[in-house]
This record gives C-alpha cells, structure tokens and sequence, in this order.
C-alpha cells in the first residue's frame, strides 16, 4: 500500500496561518497540545516543505536548547532529526541540517513517485505547497488545528483553487479551546 500525504496546519478561527506581519504567535503550543502533535507526526518518514517553514522547523536540529527544554521537546525533535525532508526552493543554497534535500520546484510527479515507494508516510508544510499538493491531488489527509483567535488578514491556511471534499474523520477540543479537525479528501 501507498504511503499517504497528509497536511497539518495551525490555522486561526478566521482561517489565517499567520497574521498580516508574519507572525504565527498565536499558535504556541502548551504540553497537551504539543503531545498530541507529537504523536501525529511519529508516523511521518518524511516532511515535505516550502523554504519559510523549513527555515522554521530547522530549529528542532540546529538549536539543541530547545530540546533540552523538556522530555516532551526532545522526543519531538528526535522524530524530526530522523525524518527525511524536502525543501522545495529557488533561493536556499544549502540546507542547514541532515537527511535534507534541495528541490527547486514542485513537481506532482515526483511526489506521486515518492507516495508509492515511501513505506513511512509523507506530510506537506506551508500554505502554498500544500495548495499545490491539493490542486494535483496528493492530499490524502487535512489535519487543521483550528486556534481561538481572529487575525483579521494575513495568509491563508489553504489558499487553494481546486475545489476538494473533505470528510470529517475526528475532532477533538483542547483544554486551551483549540480545536482539531482530521478530514480525509474525497474525490
């Protein structure tokens, strides 16, 4: 069986991944929120990314405080060490940690190719590649952590321009008012 691709956002109520001068502050996790965001991503082999988010996520191999904060962050940052990861981009000359490979555009096909070889799954970061990864139809599962605030404007979550189904497979509310929604897509 394929590997499937799934995304996994922090969205605000107003459907927003960060607000109008790049900030995603509203999103920071607590410990109950962190743990279940853990243990989504343990299946994940391999992390899909835009260069923003990767440059984001970097941090998780490049500060090593960070995983010293608790247990709970070091195993979150040994599951993204051992990760493999794409970064899709045209200006990153180099990417600053292992198991890391450059790719300057997104190419369906390639992904498709790595969906049916991948014997762990795959998940796609950042608001515009995963509208790419819907628009062709590699998306198998949406994961939005829908978070209690109105940012008013800044980018959209999805910003896609196909039209895609989902089915509500879960839902859970956090003891902070975050709410998780898992969908499968539908074709």
């Amino acid at each position: 069986m394929a590997a499937e691709l799934t995304t996994i956002t922090n969205v605000s109520v107003d459907g927003y991944i960060e607000d109008a001068q790049g900030s995603f502050d509203f999103a920071v996790p607590d410990d109950e929120y962190f743990t279940f965001i853990t243990d989504l991503v343990r299946p994940i082999g391999t992390y899909l990314y835009g260069r923003r988010l990767y440059e984001t996520m970097a941090v998780w191999e490049t500060d090593p405080a960070l995983a010293a904060e608790s247990e709970l962050r070091a195993d979150f940052a040994d599951l993204w060490r051992s990760a493999d990861k794409v970064v899709y981009s045209t200006t990153l000359e180099s990417a600053s940690t292992a198991r890391t490979q450059l790719v300057p555009r997104f190419d369906p096909d390639a992904v498709r190719a790595m969906k049916a070889s991948a014997s762990r799954d795959l998940t796609v970061g950042g608001s515009e590649l995963a509208a790419q990864a819907f628009d062709a139809g590699l998306v198998d599962e949406c994961h939005l952590f829908v978070h209690p605030a109105l940012l008013g404007t800044g980018k959209p979550a999805l910003p896609i321009s196909a039209w895609t189904r989902l089915e509500l497979l879960d839902a859970r509310r956090f003891d902070s008012g975050i709410m998780y929604l898992r969908y499968r897509t539908r074709p």
